[in-house]
């Protein structure tokens, strides 16, 4: 039941968040999503200018996407990527992720800690360095020990969007706790979705509806039940 729910809440997070722009394979000689949402990109931050163990982030398709820069124009990150299940050729799996391998990764549950340049981290967009420190409740580790953490888990890795996304990973990283506020902000936006009660009307509505058109039978009657009372009850 517990994985069941999981999953239903996975699915309606990667739907919140879904563009349809990034279903589809671009076109050729197309630039990267991040470089067709109508702005210019800015440019990546120079690596001179990065510590080892900052963190980093970018707009990348559908989420904020997360990594820890371990120095000489390397950063590891975590990534949803559905190719290391699939063959151990290193020279397929280390190509730049495109956005329909992404996408299989997110659906497929699996993922790698890999270790890129920043320019296929960045993926054409701009870089913003360490801006999680200010919500952060901990205080940022060193940058060695945030980068040595980040480099000892590098490898293929089981992927959630709720539980163990690759804002997990970095937070784990440079604060000793994995977190994710884009989980957070999910999780608050299905609780208010869930306290208002037009939502168990909709419920009522879909169950009558579905009982209409496949019948009426324990099947389709608990179900409904069950769901416009438990709303009924959390609204």
């Amino acid at each position: 039941m517990l994985d069941t729910l999981t999953f239903l809440l996975e699915r309606l997070f990667l739907l919140a968040h879904l563009k349809l722009s990034s279903l589809l394979p671009p076109l050729r000689g197309e630039p990267p999503l991040s470089k067709r949402d109508g702005c210019p990109p800015q440019p990546a931050e120079a690596p001179q200018s990065l510590q080892r163990g900052d963190l980093l982030e970018v707009p990348r398709t559908l989420f904020t996407h997360f990594g820890i820069y371990l120095g000489n124009n390397r950063v590891a990150h975590l990534i949803p990527d559905l190719l290391p299940a699939l063959t151990a050729d290193r020279l397929q799996i280390q190509a730049m992720v495109t956005n329909t391998r992404l996408l299989l990764g997110v659906l497929a549950k699996r993922a790698s800690i890999r270790v890129d340049s920043v320019e296929d981290f960045a993926y054409g967009a701009g870089i913003l360095r360490n801006a999680t420190d200010r919500a952060a409740p901990q205080r940022p580790l060193p940058g060695e020990e945030a980068a040595a953490r980040a480099e000892r888990l590098v490898g293929s890795v089981s992927y959630s969007l709720l539980w163990n996304n690759c804002e997990h990973f970095v937070t784990y990283c440079r604060y000793g706790t994995a977190r994710s506020q884009q989980t957070d902000k999910f999780c608050e936006w299905l609780k208010s979705l869930i306290r208002d009660q037009r939502s168990v009307l909709l419920a009522a509505l879909l169950g009558l509806l579905s009982m209409a058109c496949l019948g009426m039978s324990l099947s389709t009657a608990l179900p409904s039940l069950l769901i416009t009372f438990t709303l009924w009850m959390a609204s």
